[in-house]
Order: structure tokens, then sequence, then C-alpha cells
């Protein structure tokens, strides 16, 4: 499966969908690709089959209820959010959510097992020292560190992901999903059709 995420572009939202994207993520939080409410009324219209889902960092309840009542289905949360926050999101909302794990070595796996609540995890690689944006750096982790790790949830491989390296990663992690955002890009926060196209069929072996 595959989203694709940080898009602002309707007729980008509805060509991703065609070309058989499964979930497609749009950003609240600050960010080169960030959307506002009203914008994303517009693009919520424009996803056809696929699943809308919407990227928060560390949002206050005020946000999520905002965000979830446009009919968001799915909640990715990209900050710092604990189990608890997690749970509490889920309660709030009854929405699916999603927690981003930004991974660089072995122990930051780990904390997989803590977030109960999530419905799937993200993994993702940890934005470098200093960076207050959380993802879309284009970075990838060691792959290797996912050998014989067995995860409590569903999950998600980021960061880094390309359409020329996506059949690679899923072929040495076993990832049943892909998160792609910058490596679609060919200037930053704006996205490239024929590199969307590329991207889903290199995933799912078209």
């Amino acid at each position: 499966m595959v989203k694709i995420c940080g898009l602002k572009d309707p007729e980008l939202a509805a060509f991703a969908a065609r070309e058989g994207a499964d979930w497609i993520g749009f950003m609240f939080a600050a960010s080169p690709r960030q959307v506002t409410l009203s914008a994303a009324q517009t693009l919520l219209l424009s996803v056809g089959k696929a699943v809308p889902v919407a990227v928060l960092l560390d949002p206050p309840d005020a946000e999520v209820c905002s965000v979830a009542a446009l009919g968001f289905p799915v909640l990715q949360l990209h900050g710092s959010e604990t189990p608890q926050r997690v749970a509490e999101i889920k309660d709030i909302t009854g929405a699916e959510v999603w927690k981003v794990l930004g991974v660089r070595e072995a122990a930051d796996l780990a904390r997989a097992g803590d977030y109960g609540a999530a419905d799937r995890l993200l993994l993702d690689a940890k934005p470098p020292e200093g960076d207050a944006q959380k993802g879309g750096h284009g970075a990838a982790f060691d792959w290797g560190l996912l050998t014989g790790w067995v995860s409590p949830k569903p999950w998600i491989l980021a960061g880094g992901l390309t359409p020329e390296n996506v059949a690679g990663a899923i072929g040495q992690t076993a990832a049943s999903a892909v998160d792609v955002s910058s490596g679609v890009e060919r200037i930053r926060g704006l996205k490239d059709r024929e590199r969307v196209r590329a991207f889903i069929r290199a995933a799912k072996g078209i």
C-alpha cells in the first residue's frame, strides 16, 4: 500500500488517487507542504477512493477537533506525542490514529510497544539535531535495523524513499506499506506527477 504525503493541489491529489495511491496525506503542521483548514475542505473532495490522512504535530485539542470535523478518517501524529496523548486523541475523535516513530538506532524501535492505542506506526528517519521539521527531509534510516524486528502494530516505511529505491526498500524490509513526500518532488514542496506515478508503480510492482 502507498501513501503520497504533503499534497496541496486538488488536481494532483486526484491524479495520485487515480494512479493507485491508497492514502493521501495533508500536512497541517508548519512545513512547505502545509495546508489550511479551508484548503483541506477542497482537497478532501479530490481524493477519490484514496483515504485522506491528516498529519498533525503535537496538536492541541482544538486543532484535533477542527481537523477531525472536516471528515478525516485517519490522523497521523508526527510530533512528540506520548502514548497517553495518542490514546486521548483517539478517544476524542474516534478516528484511526497513526503514530510516527523517528528511527536512528535499534532503541528507537523498542518504543513501538509503548503505543498500544495507535492503529498503525509509521517509521521515519529522525530529523537532524535541532531541526524543528519532523519529516520530509528525504533522509533514510538504516533499514538493516528492521532485520528480525517484529512490530506490535501494522507499520509503514517512510524516510528517503524514491521511485528509484522503493522496490529495493520493500524487498529488504518486507514493508507492506510505504510513505513518500520529498522523494516525489523536483522542487521542495511541489510534487511531480511523473515521479508520483513512477513511485506508485515501483512500490506496487506494476
